[in-house]
């Protein structure tokens, strides 16, 4: 028969057991490329709201048309929204207007007057301007 071991006190340490090893602490697992996916992320992230904010609205036809003296084109939509595109002058559509004049840097459309019978004015990026236009006779 074995006897059983004598109560510890605490000035004596224990004595190791199978399961109690002492485990030295391990370094936190490093982070590869942690800034440099951070800084892609970032970078990911602005390139797709530029293209959002600037090459979509291309991409779809829905920029504003930025004519010139001359070119012709076509509005439609409502009137406090409408839409241009550019056209042929020779072509047979509806709202088909010669742009006779363009007036950079303001949205006053008493700039037409005396020039041409209709004004729009229209904003391309930071870009503001009016079109003064005469209807095209089909």
């Amino acid at each position: 028969m074995a006897t059983p071991p004598a109560p510890q006190t605490p000035e004596q340490p224990a004595a190791p057991g199978p399961f109690d090893a002492s485990v030295a602490p391990s370094e936190p697992a490093k982070k590869k490329g942690g800034l440099g996916r951070k800084i892609l992320g970032i970078v990911l992230a602005i390139a797709v709201v530029l293209f959002w904010r600037l090459g979509l609205p291309y991409l779809t036809g829905e920029a504003p048309v930025h004519a010139e003296a001359g070119d012709c084109v076509v509005v439609t939509g409502p009137e406090n929204d409408p839409e241009v595109e550019s056209k042929g002058c020779t072509e047979k559509v509806p709202n088909l207007f010669k742009v006779v004049k363009v007036v950079d840097n303001t949205f006053d459309l008493d700039k037409c007057e005396g020039v041409a019978d209709v004004a729009l004015a229209q904003q391309l990026e930071t870009d503001k301007f009016v079109l003064c236009m005469e209807p095209v006779k089909n």
